[in-house]
């Protein structure tokens, strides 16, 4: 089978350079996807947040470091992959009737390329980034991703959504370890549930009586829309990696489409 999307928990920034169980696992997935790797990747980060939807549409996208109070070492991370303006153009197409617009001034934030970084570190397949339309409703990213699924399964291009299913720094235990409050474990486990069963059914979360802790900002919830999109369009299996939560609030659950 050939994974056709993922979505990632890429928590702290620092897992760019850190190596443990969840980095490893990342390792893991491009070892496992690069037998036949993907002619490009397109990214949903959580950390390009904008007014209207855009994608990257340059050949060579910058490094952007958009976090602060980091070691220098972060700050130093460069990840060259190129970009591909033709499969920008592709979509801006298949988006439609979603008006996406060509952007030549983003490039790869730390949600795409702190978890690329272990994925592909060569950094040698292409990266278009795709923003979140942050005055859209959670159905009209959900259904965008049913259309951006014949991206994988017509053009070979692995759709990667990055951000948390659980996501609250106001909340977080910075000495809690690698473990989840009770509330953030019950809403993750609630969202595995729909996205092993029927994805289709992403919406209903809102009524969960974890989601205003879970989800305080949609905007790293979204990014999990369009992955459920691609996996209700293709009908693909999914399973779950990284299923554990970390500093009490973060969850770094993670789900692969394969069709």
């Amino acid at each position: 089978m050939n994974t056709t999307a993922l979505f990632v928990g890429h928590g702290s920034p620092m897992n760019a350079l850190e190596d443990n169980d969840f980095t490893r696992t990342w390792s893991d997935l491009g070892d496992s996807i690069t037998p036949s790797a993907p002619r490009a990747i397109l990214s949903v980060s959580a950390h390009w947040y904008t007014r209207g939807t855009g994608v990257t549409a340059m050949t060579n996208p910058r490094t952007i470091h958009d976090f602060w109070c980091f070691p220098p070492e972060l700050n130093a991370v460069q990840y060259n992959a190129p970009g591909d303006p033709e499969v920008a153009e592709l979509v801006r197409d298949i988006a439609k009737p979603t008006l996406v617009q060509n952007d030549h001034d983003w490039g790869l934030d730390h949600g795409t390329w702190s978890v690329l970084k272990h994925m592909y570190p060569e950094a040698d397949i292409p990266v278009v980034q795709l923003s979140i339309d942050a005055t859209k409703p959670l159905s009209e990213h959900y259904d965008l991703g049913t259309r951006l699924a014949r991206l994988a399964t017509e053009h070979d291009v692995l759709i990667v959504g990055s951000g948390n299913v659980v996501h609250n720094l106001s909340l977080v235990d910075w000495h809690g370890g690698d473990t989840g409050f009770a509330w953030a474990d019950e809403f993750d486990e609630a969202a595995r549930d729909i996205m092993l069963g029927d994805p289709d059914r992403l919406a209903s979360l809102r009524e969960h009586a974890g989601y205003t802790r879970a989800v305080p900002t949609p905007d790293h919830f979204l990014p999990l829309a369009y992955i459920a999109g691609v996996s209700a369009a293709t009908g693909g299996s999914v399973d779950v990696f990284n299923d554990r939560r970390t500093m009490g609030s973060l969850s770094m659950t993670g789900y692969r489409v394969a069709s």
